[in-house]
C-alpha cells in the first residue's frame, strides 16, 4: 500500500510538473521560469499541506527525489519543446485533471495515515490538489482554473470524501484509491468535455419599467421614474456564457 501511494505521488509530481511546463512554453519563459512553474506545481501544494500538518521537514527536504523527477521532467521536456510546443491547448486542462486526482487521493492519504479528522483530511485533499496550480497560473498571470466557473474545486472535494467514506468502511485500500481517483477524474473531466459548472451568484441591478397613464383613451407615460433596485441573483451557467460573449 505505502509502495502504491508513493508511485502514485511520483506520477502526480510529473503530471503536474509537465502541466507547469506547458503554460511556461506558451507564457514564453526561460528554462528557468520553466523550472520555477514546474517545481510550484508539483511540490506546491503538498508543501503547503505538510506545514498545515505539522509535518517536519517537508517531504522533499526528506526525500529529495522529488527534485531529480522535476528536474527530469523539464529537462526532458526542453529536449522535446518542439513537441511540446504543438500539443493542444485541451492538453492542460487534462494533465491538470490527471494531477488533481492523484494529489487529492495522496493529500487524504496522508492527513488519514497523520489521523487527523474526516473533513480536516478532505480539505488536505483539496489543499494538495489545488494548490500547487494556483500558484502556478498567478506566477503565469492567468486565473487559476480552481476560481473559474468549470467544476474543479467540487471535483477534488467529491474525490476526497469518497476516500475518507470508503477507507472508514475498511474498503480495500487498492479499491478506496481506485475509486477516490475514478470520482475526481470523471468528474473535472466531464465538466472540461461538456463545460459543466456551478451556478453563480452576482450583482444584479433591475431597471423598473415606467408607469402609464390612462389620458383620453392614450397611454401616456408618468413623469416619475423610480429609482433602479440592487438585488442578488443566482445566475446559472448557461446565461453566464451568453453575457460573457455578449461585447
Amino acid at each position: 500500500m505505502s509502495g502504491l501511494i508513493y508511485w502514485l505521488d511520483m506520477a502526480g509530481v510529473i503530471v503536474f510538473a509537465l502541466s507547469g511546463v506547458i503554460l511556461a512554453c506558451r507564457s514564453r519563459m526561460d528554462p528557468f521560469g520553466m523550472l520555477v512553474l514546474a517545481a510550484v506545481t508539483g511540490i506546491g501544494g503538498g508543501t503547503l499541506r505538510d506545514l498545515v500538518l505539522g509535518v517536519r521537514p517537508v517531504f522533499w527536504v526528506t526525500d529529495p527525489t522529488y527534485l531529480w523527477v522535476i528536474l527530469a521532467t523539464v529537462g526532458l521536456s526542453i529536449l522535446g519543446f518542439h513537441y511540446i510546443h504543438r500539443l493542444s491547448r485541451g492538453f492542460l486542462p487534462v494533465a491538470d485533471a490527471f494531477g488533481l486526482a492523484l494529489f487529492v487521493v495522496i493529500g487524504t492519504h496522508k492527513a488519514l495515515l497523520l489521523e487527523a479528522p474526516g473533513v480536516v483530511a478532505v480539505l488536505m485533499g483539496l489543499l494538495t490538489g489545488v494548490a500547487g496550480g494556483m500558484v502556478r497560473d498567478i506566477l503565469a498571470r492567468r486565473v487559476p482554473m480552481v476560481l473559474r466557473e468549470e467544476i474543479y474545486a467540487t471535483a477534488a472535494i467529491a474525490g476526497g470524501i469518497t476516500y475518507v467514506v470508503l477507507d472508514a468502511l475498511s474498503a480495500p485500500g487498492t479499491l478506496t484509491i481506485a475509486l477516490a481517483l475514478l470520482v475526481t477524474l470523471g468528474l473535472r473531466l466531464s465538466a472540461i468535455y461538456w463545460q459543466l459548472a456551478l451556478p453563480t451568484f452576482a450583482w444584479v441591478k433591475i431597471t423598473p419599467v415606467p408607469s402609464s397613464r390612462e389620458d383620453n383613451g392614450e397611454s401616456v407615460p408618468t413623469p416619475e421614474v423610480a429609482r433602479p433596485k440592487v438585488r442578488v441573483r443566482m445566475i446559472r451557467p448557461e446565461q453566464s456564457k451568453r453575457r460573457q460573449k455578449t461585447p
